[in-house]
């Protein structure tokens, strides 16, 4: 089952933000958003404009909609997913961007 998720979850990262595709590399690429350990973007400097909270929270509502999918789908609880979710795409976040670390700080990756 493990496999399976992490597949799907793989799979929802890419997936799940065409949409605001360039806005969010755009924020990530000038420091304002990052990865979190939650699963979830962050705002890197608060307090953030107002566009970036909106696409902060556009996308975490979308990724809070799949985790929840894949929670019922595969029988796992929604923090378990979450969770996952969280570690990959920490480890795939490019070099130079932002990630928020599970004890609360942001840095950068390596």
């Amino acid at each position: 089952m493990r496999i399976s998720l992490s597949y799907v979850l793989g799979l929802l990262l890419l997936a799940a933000l065409p949409a605001w595709a360039l806005s969010l590399d755009t924020a990530k690429d000038q420091g304002l958003v990052g990865e979190q350990a939650s699963g979830y973007l962050g705002i890197v400097a608060t307090p953030g404009s107002r566009e970036v909270r909106e696409l902060v929270e556009s996308v975490n509502l979308r990724r809070r909609d799949e985790y929840e999918r894949i929670s019922a789908r595969n029988g796992v609880p929604l923090e378990q997913v979450e969770q996952l979710a969280g570690k990959r795409a920490i480890e795939r976040t490019r070099s130079g961007h932002w990630v928020r670390l599970p004890n609360g700080r942001w840095q950068q990756a390596p």
